[in-house]
């Protein structure tokens, strides 16, 4: 820019020091590229994210089963977990016929 400007500006009689480019104005289809172009990097960087976490989690499931294969009390306690849970969301549980059905209970439970 200097180089450029610095002839015309000795003709005017003016002494140019140094020069750069403070603001570039793009026109509007430049400036709709460069937001298109921002816009699919964030969404790559975002994609990136969610692909690492979904990794994450995975590894971490396989890391769990690995540990109830091998110890069929932690098996138990996460059955119980997921007993407790369906039980919060349960208000009144009615049985009727034989003890048929609270012995199968007890058989489910005590296993």
């Amino acid at each position: 820019v200097l180089e450029s400007t610095i002839n015309k500006a000795e003709e005017l009689g003016v002494k140019l020091a140094n020069g750069g480019v403070k603001d570039i104005i793009l026109s509007g289809e430049i400036k709709d590229i460069m937001n298109q172009v921002l816009v699919a990097e964030k969404k790559a960087q975002a994609n990136m994210i969610t692909r690492r976490e979904e990794t994450a989690s995975t590894r971490s499931l396989l890391n769990t089963a690995k540990l109830m294969e091998d110890n069929a009390m932690l098996y138990k306690l996460k059955e119980m977990e997921y007993v407790e849970k369906i039980a919060e969301k349960i208000n009144t549980i009615s049985l009727s016929g034989s003890g048929q059905i609270v012995d199968q209970l007890k058989q489910i439970f005590v296993k």
